[in-house]
């Protein structure tokens, strides 16, 4: 499609962003620049059957879903092995693509693989025997698992000094809780996104869940949400006994991980709900110690930005006790574009068994930074700081794990934040 095209569909798209909260209601310092334009190249650039923005993530048991994406139509097959160059296997998935105003996909491939070994490198193909061949490395089948996590990336010079970081830290699955693309009805971009982060989303699980800039929805033109993440992200929800990809649970080596949904309906009547009540019924707190939730809209937050919105206090009406009566570990968020970590909390106070609240909306997306904190700082607020950078929660063991926020500021990943944590399951007055 012609640019000038693109202009005129965005500028009428943004004419309806007062229906999307894209928080532009604060000021931001300037942003690095894009990366998205002079350095990835356009979809029909690539070989028509190569396999390009290829990513992977969890899918049941001891199995791994691969995606990508071509321009022109190939099978739906993965072959892989655990040596270079020997496919003893291969499984067949499913073909899907969408369409966005004038846009039209390519071809999103779909492909679950495994049983697969546990802590165990596999190569593989994808579509055609000319495919490059990619590695990935399964999860360790117990601790101790590092985790990184990342919220609202976009695809800045300030992604790319995250991303570096991350994949410096040898992590074992990625968390990313809202955010991806900022592709903000502006299709290309969505490609471009997964052509930046494809050198790790290949290589290690990228486990995701949507954020306000995930909507995409334009009022009277295209009524239906989350149209491009619900094609090119496909979450293991089913699998979990969710009726929507927009939230769902994992499990892997020792700790149960909720991925909730900031944007559809959480009420006590909603199917969010019940599907969470009934998932937190099923964690065995011996065989997965560790709980986590991941959400994008903060349920505490003492920065400026994003304050008295819906889908920050809400929701925290609606579930908070579900999760405090479950001892949740730990909930990381996104959606403010700085760094905050709060104690332990429950009800706006310190408690000792209640989870502990992480902001990590600090990828590096377009929109820059939130700098602006409420004065005084609350007392449940324990570190606060507006600079881009990276989480690693690193569980050591079935009682202890480690939470470390690396700042990338002057492209150097310093240590800036480190806590250990004890998981409530081992903690007896809880």
């Amino acid at each position: 499609m012609a640019v000038d095209n693109w202009v005129m569909i965005l500028a009428l798209a943004l004419a309806f962003a007062g229906a999307v909260d894209f928080g532009f209601s604060y000021d931001r310092p300037p942003p690095r620049k894009s990366l998205s334009k002079p350095l990835l190249k356009d979809l029909y650039e690539h070989d028509s059957t190569s396999p390009q923005q290829v990513h992977i993530s969890l899918s049941g048991n001891n199995k791994m879903r691969i995606s990508w994406i071509t321009s022109d139509q190939t099978p739906a097959i993965v072959k892989y092995g655990s040596s270079p160059g020997d496919y003893k296997f291969s499984a067949n998935g499913s073909t899907t693509m969408y369409q966005y105003l004038e846009y039209n996909s390519g071809e999103i491939h779909d492909v679950v693989i495994g049983p697969l070994n546990p802590d165990t490198v596999y190569y593989y193909i994808c579509g055609t025997n000319y495919s490059p061949e990619f590695t990935l490395k399964t999860p360790p089948p117990r601790f101790p698992i590092k985790f990184a996590v990342s919220g609202d990336l976009g695809q800045t010079e300030w992604t790319n000094s995250t991303l570096q970081h991350i994949e410096e830290s040898n992590y074992d699955v990625l968390l990313l809780p809202g955010d991806l693309s900022y592709a903000d009805m502006y299709q290309p971009w969505w490609d471009t996104f997964v052509q930046m982060v494809q050198p790790m989303a290949s290589k290690r699980p990228w486990m995701v869940t949507q954020g306000n800039h995930e909507i995409e929805r334009i009022p009277g033109i295209h009524k239906e949400p989350f149209t491009s993440y619900n094609a090119r992200w496909v979450m293991p929800y089913e699998e979990s006994g969710s009726s929507s990809n927009l939230y769902y649970s994992f499990e892997v080596a020792g700790v149960h991980v909720l991925m909730l949904g900031s944007y559809t309906e959480f009420g006590h009547d909603s199917a969010q709900y019940n599907w969470l009540q009934a998932d937190l019924k099923k964690v065995d707190r011996i065989k997965t110690p560790w709980l986590i939730a991941l959400i994008h809209a903060p349920w505490y937050n003492s920065n400026e930005a994003h304050q008295g919105e819906y889908e920050s206090f809400g929701m925290k009406s609606s579930m908070e006790d579900l999760l405090y009566g479950a001892r949740v570990d730990a909930v990381f968020a996104g959606h403010v574009h700085a760094y905050e970590r709060f104690t332990q909390v429950y009800k706006d106070q310190a408690d000792k068994c209640g989870p502990v609240h992480i902001t990590i909306g600090d990828g590096g997306n377009r929109e820059g930074l939130a700098t602006k904190y409420i004065n005084p700082q609350p007392k449940i607020s324990v570190f606060r700081e507006a600079s881009f950078g990276h989480g690693e929660f690193e569980v050591v063991n079935a009682t202890h794990a480690q939470w470390t926020w690396h700042r990338n500021q002057d492209d150097v990943a310093v240590a800036s934040d480190v806590v250990w944590l004890t998981s409530l399951a081992s903690v007896s007055s809880c």
